[in-house]
């Protein structure tokens, strides 16, 4: 049974920092590519970063240069390094994978990030 369980979530001034973690299980964690996604309320999810296998990263304009993804194949764990917070920031952060050999899409349960301003 795959499982994706995000932490690190909570509320924060602008101008600070968050570290996200997406615990992962039931995956060959090391093969796969892992994805941190956002949806703030009443728009659609969004892409926030990405790490390949090979540990390879891409990220939303608007991150970066503040955020950072991570990974740490021996705890079967993804990071989300968030700096330099902002209100736009708030959203619901959710981890994604499409695993290693299997054609099926599988999200955490999401985690609440609320920067005050």
């Amino acid at each position: 049974q795959v499982q994706l369980v995000e932490s690190g979530g909570g509320l924060v001034q602008a101008g600070g920092s968050l570290r996200l973690s997406c615990a992962a299980s039931g995956i060959i964690f090391s093969l796969s590519a892992m994805d941190w996604y956002r949806q703030a309320p009443g728009k659609q999810r969004e892409l926030v970063a990405g790490i390949t296998s090979g540990g390879n990263t891409n990220y939303a304009d608007y991150v970066k240069g503040r955020f950072t993804i991570s990974r740490d194949n021996a705890k079967n764990t993804v990071y989300l390094q968030m700096n330099s917070l902002n209100a736009e920031d708030t959203a619901v952060y959710y981890c994604y994978t499409r695993p290693f050999a299997s054609g099926y899409d599988y999200w955490g349960q999401g985690t609440q990030v609320t920067v005050s301003s």
